[in-house]
């Protein structure tokens, strides 16, 4: 039997914002679909359908879900409706026929009792007709969102050509989110602030919650609370001046935290001091490195090491995501085009990148933390004639961050291995894999690196698993090893580390 989400294609669900949540009163509203509530509140959001017809379905539910069963083993009500609450389901949608004529009464009564939705299927509306109706209705929510994004957006851009443009650009944010947006000094104090006036309690609990982010190295770049009623949000600018953005609204929409990155960015343009002489010697010196320049040759100029690259990958899929990472990071040395500027030196893209990455450039002194919406690959920290050995190390910490799930991982040094000999190691590891070519060699070290998972790496690798399963069973052959063997699996590990 058939145990999964029904879940959308990864196109869909890679645009952005994501598929706001539906409401199940939109969904009960439906007549096509006859769906009848027979227990619970109508007023809950529903993220997703899942179907089962497993007596404890908690271990594959993710929360937030409409479960729908036809009670195929359904035989402690009360204890089902336990399980499904405790793993966070939305709401219970029960079929009746083939198995019950009509739903338990128990079953209801459960619910009522948990204050669980429960939803009546009829004989003639499929599970499958419902999933469709949902995702129709995500569908046309997200639609309704991209279009209110995008004209925020438009909006914002608009506000910071204007002669006022910080006040011009809160009172553009304020106005899109329906509520209240506060500049905040340094010291706690408000600046500029525009929309319509909060509570006192609220307004406090806004600048408490901007106290939280403060202009402390590596502090939070974000932070959300409640408080007089409101929902609230706080974002720290970039320019290392300890501004902080403040904003106030009855509701939070999906694509609220979006507009507001916006926002931030724009706020941080504006309110950055005037660039300095020092900034102008450092532009020079990263034009001389893009030129082709040694890195050894503008270390000076560039700017007092050790320097850490990052890779990230993801963001929101606005124009402003890059920056709005940069200015979370604290940095403005961000390329979205393809090249870190580690690796321009050596004429190219680092090996392994991950294709779109956004690769940026930070002070040690700047902690990397993980970002909303972010995965994140993570250089150790070097000096500038280093970097495009760190452009490489944050490549492979990204790829291994998207195949194991992580928001951020941080590269790791050679351990053990550093301690023999580099030249000897890496004749003996070109002789080891002479017999392989590069994409072998390259699907060996994932699947490696991955402890032999054939899912994980195809997922690393962009391969198809089978396709994963062909290329190690060739480098088994051609190397006349068994990469069963966990000693052999260890010396090649050590060999593909010491190109």
């Amino acid at each position: 039997m058939y145990e999964g989400p029904m879940t959308m294609t990864s196109a869909e669900t890679a645009a952005t914002p994501p598929a706001p949540p539906v409401s199940l009163a939109a969904l009960l509203a439906r007549r096509d679909l006859g769906l009848r509530l027979l227990a619970g509140p109508e007023d809950v959001s529903i993220h997703w359908v899942h179907t089962s017809e497993m007596a404890d379905p908690y271990p594959y539910l993710l929360g937030g879900e409409l479960l729908m069963t036809a009670g195929v083993l359904l035989t402690d009500p009360a204890h089902y409706v336990e399980r499904v609450v405790e793993a966070g389901a939305a709401a219970l949608a029960f079929g009746v026929t083939p198995v019950y004529d009509t739903v338990p009464a128990e079953l209801v009564e459960a619910c009522a009792r948990r204050g669980l939705p429960l939803v009546e299927v009829p004989p003639k509306t499929p599970f499958t007709a419902v999933a469709r109706a949902l995702w129709r209705l995500m569908a046309e929510a997200r639609l309704h969102e991209l279009r209110r994004v995008t004209e925020a957006q438009q909006s914002l851009a608009a506000a910071a050509a204007r002669p006022a443009p910080v006040p011009a650009v809160l009172g553009a944010l304020a106005s899109r989110l329906g509520g209240r947006a506060v500049l905040f000094g340094a010291d706690g104090t408000e600046s500029t602030a525009a929309g319509r006036e909060v509570p006192a309690e609220a307004a406090r609990a806004l600048r408490d919650l901007a106290g939280v982010l403060g202009p402390r190295p590596g502090g939070p770049a974000s932070a959300s609370g409640d408080g007089g009623g409101l929902r609230l949000a706080a974002y720290a600018l970039g320019g290392g001046d300890g501004l902080t953005l403040g904003v106030a609204t009855e509701r939070r929409g999906p694509g609220d935290h979006t507009i507001a990155g916006v926002a931030v960015v724009l706020l941080s343009l504006l309110t950055a001091p005037h660039r300095g002489a020092d900034a102008t010697v450092r532009d020079g010196a990263l034009v001389r490195l893009l030129l082709g320049a040694a890195p050894a040759e503008i270390a000076d100029t560039l700017g007092p090491g050790p320097w850490t690259v990052v890779h990230a990958s993801g963001g929101d899929g606005t124009p402003f995501a890059a920056a709005s990472l940069a200015a979370a990071l604290g940095t403005p040395l961000a390329d979205t085009g393809g090249t870190a500027p580690g690796a321009a030196g050596s004429g190219g893209t680092a090996p392994g990148a991950a294709l779109g990455a956004v690769r940026l450039l930070l002070p040690v002194s700047s902690p990397v933390t993980a970002q909303t919406g972010w995965t994140l690959g993570v250089s150790a920290p070097v000096e500038a004639c280093e970097l495009a050995a760190a452009d490489v190390q944050a490549a492979r910490a990204l790829r291994r961050a998207e195949a194991t799930g992580a928001d951020l991982l941080r590269h790791r040094p050679g351990g053990i291995a550093a301690l023999v000999d580099p030249d000897e190691a890496t004749a003996h590891a070109r002789a080891l894999l002479a017999p392989l070519a590069e994409p072998l060699a390259e699907t060996l070290r994932v699947w490696l690196s991955l402890h032999g998972s054939w899912d994980r790496t195809a997922v690393a690798t962009g391969l198809h698993r089978n396709t994963v399963r062909q290329r190690i069973t060739r480098c088994a052959a051609l190397l006349d090893r068994d990469l069963d063997d966990p000693d052999v699996r260890m010396e090649l590990w050590f060999a593909l580390k010491s190109l």
